[in-house]
């Protein structure tokens, strides 16, 4: 039986379709907003997965073309690997289900949400995270949801539901939050440096504005949902758990309260290494169990030690940042280089500056056709210490590049400002906790020392929680470490100015973060933010006014469109023959803007040279020092810019009667010409005659003068 649901939200209507499609999967949804849709699927495996400790959760975001009238550029023309956007919108799904599952629970789960059709006025990813929330709420699956999503803009002093197309191009925040009936569970933000006040109040906005898909869901459920099953929970064996627990606490506490990380971690090595060998005889080939243990044992020890000892296990304060240094030009052939230290994490990231044409094409079902910014984060192995198979960037890593990259994109400069593409890449070379927030800091030293003239400096910090189940009691961690961030309760990443955040992502563990959390998070985050700006002041406290030697010079002019393919010439030969006479590259814009990219200054300048000349509009009466390209027996022709030329009748050749050409000038020779006229067929009539004779009269002008 197919059942059809609808509501309001932001003025447009949000439209369910449940058993028409898709009638096999657990849970199936056909979301409609506006011209946007989306199916959903929600899947679980009949049985746990065997030999594994954590829940298997897989959520896909597929990116149909056709969805956007379009079919795929190249040689395949079929959908391959996400885009970067889809990953994003994938993770930005997992995120906020993930913590809503039974803990214990192993069986496979599996959302696939496949975008449908596009209206950019209503975004699909927002949909599909509130498909997947009804479809898994709908389906059997052991699922503690649902949850609401909405995006909040704001503009004029008001905020924006669910933005449209013209509002988000006038809004200075893009903000997505995703709350349960009692709690914010996700954040994630990107701002033109908003305020702590006005972004908490536009949390609390969206929270209240969640409610009625909340309420939309649960009346379905109530409706057509299926029944619950009992989810197949893995629990240790009592009899292991209270041995393992009873041996290992001395050990476990004793290794807990060392504050160095590294101590920490060959400390707590060796706890398992006896533990293990302990119980090898008395629980054979429980290890995964025995581990799982361990693992809960310095977990609740670090929130012990945080909540009645009030101290961090590094020691800190709850609201102290860990050691910082900067430097900055550290890689003489790169265009710029800044390394950024807090603690134990360290990033270095390096900015190269490139040519406008080097921007990043987009193939995908989003409104941006290209990137003049990019920014990659690499995590290699080494940074942690261990050895690992070195493969491409996973999601986490274009995920935490995306951040910073969002972080930092209001103080870059635009086009007109800088016309020049520009890449970070973000090394993570060591890593105890917050790398992206590092990256973020490394990537302002790194640009003002490429000398781009950044609106103003970025800085992040991540910030922890560590709780108790009812939140009657919860410590704010500002710059949480490795360990409070594996251990603790969220991890809330805060990037921005001196004067407002820019971006803003928060990750929970629990099921959501009550408002006093928030809040409070906000106010610290901005307190942190301001001591590592000053220490980055410390370093470099303006862009440097000189670009590397190593980086391209870009220079700029703007023609009449109409004269672009004077430039290009026939099949692209004039502008090729420019490239490689002067050794540039040359990207021209529609609307005549053209952007010459030179190693060397003197061929840049000599490229524009010749442009100039082929889009000159030749007017008579003005004089040019031409070069003599061919020789007839009624004249010269003499070309007087790069493609055009001109007859000098034998008549025009000199003051005297002429008899031949070839007394006057010869092929290659330079001379002076004036243009006489230009006739009805654009042929360019000149006079040597004419032109010295202004000469000479200019001469004698200057000499009575």
């Amino acid at each position: 039986m197919v059942h059809n649901f609808e509501t309001e939200i932001a003025g447009r209507k949000l439209e369910v379709e449940i058993g028409r499609i898709a009638l096999l999967s657990n849970g199936a949804v056909l979301a409609k907003y506006g011209e946007t849709a989306v199916l959903i699927n929600a899947n679980a495996s009949s049985d746990p997965r065997e030999g594994i400790d954590f829940f298997p959760l897989s959520v896909e975001y597929e990116e149909r073309l056709y969805s956007v009238g379009k079919i795929p550029g190249g040689f395949v023309k079929r959908e391959g690997r996400p885009t970067e956007k889809a990953i994003l919108s994938a993770r930005a799904i997992d995120r906020p289900i993930r913590p809503l599952f039974p803990k214990g629970y192993r069986n496979d789960v599996q959302v696939i949400c496949t975008v449908m059709s596009v209206d950019p006025d209503n975004q699909p990813d927002v949909l599909s995270i509130n498909g997947a929330s009804l479809a898994l709420t709908i389906s059997d699956i052991p699922f503690e949801g649902p949850v609401g999503a909405v995006l909040v803009g704001y503009a004029h002093g008001e905020f924006l539901l669910n933005p449209t197309t013209a509002e988000r191009e006038k809004s200075s925040l893009n903000l997505l939050v995703v709350s349960t009936k009692e709690k914010v569970i996700m954040i994630e933000a990107g701002a033109q440096e908003i305020d702590e006040n006005t972004m908490y109040n536009a949390i609390m906005f969206g929270f209240e504005k969640c409610q009625d898909l909340i309420k939309f869901q649960e009346d379905i459920r109530a409706k057509v949902g299926k029944e619950k099953i009992l989810p197949k929970i893995y629990h240790v064996d009592e009899e292991l758990e209270k041995a393992v627990i009873e041996y290992s606490e001395p050990l476990i506490k004793e290794a807990m309260h060392i504050r160095d990380r590294i101590e920490r971690q060959d400390k707590t090595q060796e706890v398992k290494e006896k533990v293990f060998e302990h119980f090898a005889e008395i629980f054979p080939e429980k290890e995964k169990d025995i581990d799982s243990v361990l693992y809960n044992m310095m977990k609740e020890e670090l929130r012990r030690i945080a909540l009645e000892e009030n101290v961090r296990i590094d020691g800190r304060d709850f609201d102290e940042i860990r050691p910082i240094s900067c430097d900055v030009g550290l890689l003489k052939r790169t265009h710029g280089t800044g390394l950024f230290t807090r603690g134990q994490t360290q990033v270095l990231t390096v900015a190269t500056l490139g040519a406008v044409g080097d921007v990043q094409i987009l193939d995908g079902i989003g409104e941006e056709e290209f990137k003049r910014y990019m920014h990659h984060y690499n995590f290699p192995p080494y940074s942690t210490g261990e050895v690992k198979m070195l493969r491409g960037p996973g999601r986490r890593e274009i995920g935490h590049g995306a951040l910073a990259e969002k972080a930092l994109e209001p103080v870059i400069p635009s086009e007109e400002e800088f016309p020049y593409t520009i890449r970070l890449v973000s090394e993570v070379v060591s890593s105890n906790g917050s790398t992206s927030q590092a990256s973020v800091c490394a990537s302002t030293l790194s640009l003002m020392d490429a000398g781009v003239p950044i609106k103003a400096m970025v800085a992040g910090v991540a910030m922890g929680m560590i709780s108790t189940d009812d939140f009657s009691t919860f410590k704010v961690l500002t710059d949480i470490q490795g360990t409070e961030d594996f251990f603790g309760d969220m991890d809330f990443k805060v990037a921005g100015t001196e004067k407002g955040i820019t971006a803003i992502q928060v990750d929970t563990k629990v099921h959501g973060l009550p408002k006093d959390v928030i809040k409070e998070t906000l106010e610290k985050a901005y307190k942190g933010r301001l001591h590592i700006l000053g220490k980055m002041k410390e370093c470099i406290s303006e862009p440097r006014t000189d670009l590397s030697p190593y980086a391209p010079r870009i220079i700029t002019t703007t023609i009449d469109p109409d004269k672009i393919r004077d430039v290009i010439g026939p099949g692209g030969k004039t502008i090729n023959k420019i490239i490689a006479d002067t050794g540039v590259k040359i990207d021209i814009e529609d609307d005549g803007r053209i952007f010459i990219s030179a190693q060397d200054t003197e061929a840049g300048k000599k490229a524009l040279k010749i442009i100039e000349g082929l889009t000159h509009e030749v007017k008579a009466g003005e004089v040019y020092l031409g070069k003599v390209n061919r020789i007839v027996t009624f004249g010269a022709f003499v070309e007087i810019l790069p493609g055009k030329e001109g007859l000098v009748h034998i008549s025009k050749l000199d003051f005297e009667r002429v008899n031949k050409v070839e007394d006057v000038v010869n092929i290659g020779d330079e001379v002076l010409v004036k243009v006489t006229e230009i006739d009805s067929q654009g042929r360019i009539n000149l006079s040597r005659k004419d032109a010295l004779k202004d000469q000479k009269e200019n001469a004698e002008k200057d000499k009575k003068a």
